[in-house]
């Protein structure tokens, strides 16, 4: 009898005896999540850690997501404290190129009104919280609606801020929309515009100085501080990384922002993004919310973009393909190659690439600069 006590007592230690059906669940969620980032190429810099954090989180017994467990520690260091976001931003900006932004200013329009989809799924989830009982509070909803400028740090920082219980399944939603952004922006791109828009050619941008190029990370930030300070922690970051890119004289630096840097912080932040999907807090009526809000978000903001690229030609004389509006979400590159590669299907000798980097790039300081808003209104 002892022995089978003992038996007994060994198999209540082991995980499959204390494994519940929801963590069985999440533990193939995060499986799945590894399979789209192996198997066909869907952001696996995150979706892969992401997935594999997801399944630790739902280990039974380990507690390996409590506050002394490895992804706690992980989670308390980088997110809960803002870290990692910001770190994430210097290494993007150190591999961003303003060029095209500063060579046609206008653009930047483009990459502002992407924007609508934030503050238009703001409104959404409100409405869903207050008609389908989802109890999303007006924190909730502004992380929710932050999915709208495809910027995963982003959302990842503002999240983490305001509704950390939201973290997993915003951080997932958000960059599984980045990752299909050649699948959902195609359609709305021919469903707004027509054969002739499609096939407008742009003329070659003009070089841009180095001084530009050092002046604008300056001036952004100055603005930054003067108009809207919530911001400053993004874009302070974005705007530090594309110094130390454009200064040429911190040519190391650079090099380790864009690889070193930013490599072992994305380790770090995408399994720290994965301790928030253990079974309790992302199986729930609200994640299902968040992936609908979150595919709303995004249509938005790339119908915005395009809308106002159509209305600014009523009023240039030099015309905008509207397609490069399709790029003022922040999915960079992704959205500005997905634009050329519509304008290349039309006219074979459009290149839009260098174009739509304009908003592009835009779209990353508009949805900085709309997370400072949300946290100015809402924190």
């Amino acid at each position: 009898m002892n022995i089978v006590s003992s038996l007994g007592d060994l198999l209540r230690t082991t995980g499959f005896y204390a494994l519940t059906i929801n963590q069985l669940i999440m533990i193939l969620v995060g499986l799945l999540l590894i399979w789209l980032a192996v198997k066909k190429g869907f952001e696996p810099l995150l979706l892969l850690p992401i997935g594999f954090g997801g399944i630790l989180a739902n280990i039974p017994i380990a507690d390996i997501t409590a506050p002394d467990g490895f992804l706690g520690i992980i989670y308390q260091a980088g997110i809960a404290s803002g870290l990692f976001p910001l770190v994430i931003f210097i290494g993007v900006g150190a591999m961003t190129d303003f060029g095209p932004l500063i060579a046609n200013p206008r653009t930047a329009l483009l990459g502002g009104a992407a924007q609508f989809g934030i503050f238009g799924t703001l409104l959404g989830a409100l409405a869903l919280s207050e008609y389908a009982g989802l109890g999303f509070t007006m924190k909730d909803a502004a992380s929710i609606a932050i999915i709208g400028g495809a910027d995963g740090p982003t959302a990842i920082f503002l999240s983490s801020a305001l509704s950390p219980h939201l973290l997993g399944a915003i951080a997932v939603a958000a960059y599984s929309y980045m990752a299909l952004v050649p699948i959902i922006q195609p359609p709305i791109m021919r469903l707004l515009t027509t054969e002739k828009e499609r096939r407008i050619e742009m003329h070659q941008l003009r070089e841009v100085s180095q001084t530009e190029k050092i002046i604008f990370p300056l001036a952004v930030l100055l603005l930054c501080v003067l108009l809207i300070p919530q911001a400053t922690p993004l874009i302070g970051a974005l705007m530090f990384g594309n110094l130390i890119k454009e200064s040429g004289v911190t040519e190391r630096l650079s090099r380790t922002a864009q690889n070193e840097l930013i490599n072992i912080v994305t380790i770090f932040l995408g399994l720290a993004v994965g301790s928030k999907l253990s079974a309790d807090e992302f199986l729930r009526p609200q994640t299902l919310g968040i992936i609908f809000l979150g595919l709303i978000a995004f249509s938005l903001g790339t119908a915005s973009g395009i809308i106002l690229a159509k209305l600014m030609n009523r009023f240039s004389a030099v015309p905008l393909n509207p397609l490069i509006g399709a790029a003022g979400v922040s999915a960079v590159p992704m959205a500005a190659r997905v634009v050329n590669k519509i304008g290349l299907e039309y006219n074979s000798g459009n290149y839009l690439l260098m174009h739509a980097m304009g908003p592009n790039v835009a779209g990353v300081i508009g949805s900085a600069v709309a997370a400072g808003v949300l946290l100015a209104l809402v924190k």
